[in-house]
């Protein structure tokens, strides 16, 4: 049924779109510490096998999860649209910081004591290595390689 001529109750909405879920930066902090208590209360499982007086058994094993923005946007329920969104309220600069902050701090970690894989939290935290044992920091023009 279409709506009558002339109705104007869309005029009636304050604003478009959904309320936010968190409203204060404060909040935001709340919501993100209890995802870094879940990240820690919910570790991944792998099965190992394991041998005891020639019989065979599955031993779980619980290994950290690491804990990611991705993974923290999912629990919230926000986007990463919204999560930057929040960098432009008065006030979530500096809680939006210091959660990234803690995520880099806990992968960094995990991956030093070699909880996680090394290789794919470097990545992921874009630490890079550049050596420079070629050039003393000169471009190099038409690098030609030749086997003997």
């Amino acid at each position: 049924m279409a709506a009558p001529k002339g109705n104007k109750f869309w005029e009636a909405r304050y604003n478009t779109g959904r309320k936010p879920k968190i409203k204060t930066a404060t909040e935001l902090w709340n919501a993100s510490v209890k995802y870094f208590e879940w990240v820690e209360a919910n570790p991944l499982w792998e099965t190992k096998v394991g041998f005891f007086q020639g019989e065979a058994f599955d031993h779980p094993v619980a290994k950290m999860r690491a804990p990611t923005l991705q993974g923290l946007w999912i629990f919230l329920g926000i986007s990463k649209d919204t999560w930057y969104n929040y960098k432009n309220r008065k006030g979530f600069l500096e809680v939006i910081t210091r959660v990234e902050h803690v995520l880099f701090d806990m992968k960094f970690a995990g991956a030093a004591a070699e909880l996680f894989n090394p290789n794919i939290i470097a990545r992921d935290l874009k630490l890079t290595e550049h050596t420079d044992i070629t050039s003393d920091g000169e471009k190099l023009e038409g690098l030609r390689v030749e086997h003997v």
